[in-house]
């Protein structure tokens, strides 16, 4: 009797144990189907992959200024104008220096961008739309690095302007890089840069008893053209007409397009 009680017990007690393992497993939470921890794991993956930074607009694009506003316009300082090209220097490098003028001022594109296709297509008259910076450089006033677009529509060309009265005053500054003319210029000194011809030809002139510094700029004339083989055989004392753009250094120091002796 009393093994067959210890036998029964020993039985009630297996099976409390075994209904005690199986709420304990029943109890825990299975990671891969328990909706809270997929819920979780959907949001961090949204917040991993969101942009972390909002898109920008791209920049306004800088308007087009009247002369006045673009000689207003404080040095080094953005500027986009369009004008009127009226002649080029020589092309290389993917650069091109232009002279232009538009009705109310001129301006000096100094190594502008430019393909080789497009720089035969800058001829007189020519309208384009320049983004550039304002510089300065012994006093010429110019847009560096700068790039162009040609814009449709009408040319200009303009009539030579004779300065010769404002030369030797504060006025004259304000028609710099114009296409203008001299007028009965007395030669002192025809000089070749490099002492010989082939370069650059710096011609100095007098009015009213004044020195003024003028050049034939090469990469503008080239040597074969009639104003470096004129300027070649002037001699101290020709008195001539020169007409030419109004460029600066340290002062007037036109570049010539043509001469002529007077009389």
């Amino acid at each position: 009797m009393k093994k067959f009680l210890a036998l029964l017990l020993a039985l009630s007690m297996l099976l409390a144990f075994a209904a005690c393992s199986d709420s304990a497993s029943n109890g825990t939470t299975d990671p891969s189907t328990d909706p809270t921890t997929e819920s979780t794991t959907a949001a961090t993956d949204e917040a991993t992959t969101a942009p972390t930074t909002e898109a920008t607009e791209p920049e306004d694009q800088l308007s087009v200024m009247t002369f006045e506003e673009y000689m207003a316009a404080e040095l080094q300082a953005p500027v986009c104008v369009e004008t009127y090209v009226q002649a080029t220097q020589s092309w290389w490098d993917n650069k091109i220096t232009v002279y232009c003028q538009s009705e109310d001022g001129a301006y000096f594109l100094y190594e502008l961008a430019c393909s080789e296709e497009d720089a035969a297509k800058l001829v007189p008259g020519t309208k384009i739309r320049v983004n550039g910076y304002k510089t300065e450089f012994e006093g010429e006033v110019e847009i560096m690095d700068a790039t162009f677009e040609f814009i449709e529509g009408d040319s200009y060309i303009p009539q030579v302007l004779d300065v010769t009265a404002l030369l030797g005053t504060d006025e004259l500054i304000a028609h710099q890089n114009e296409f203008v003319c001299f007028k009965g210029m007395t030669v002192e000194e025809i000089s070749y840069k490099n002492g010989e011809p082939g370069d650059d030809i710096y011609v100095t002139v007098s009015k009213d008893g004044q020195s003024y510094s003028f050049c034939v700029e090469i990469y503008l004339t080239g040597t074969e053209t009639q104003v470096y083989q004129t300027v070649g055989t002037l001699s101290a004392g020709d008195v001539v007409d020169i007409e030419g753009f109004l460029y600066w250094y340290q002062g007037a120091n036109p570049h010539i397009t043509s001469i002529t002796v007077a009389g």
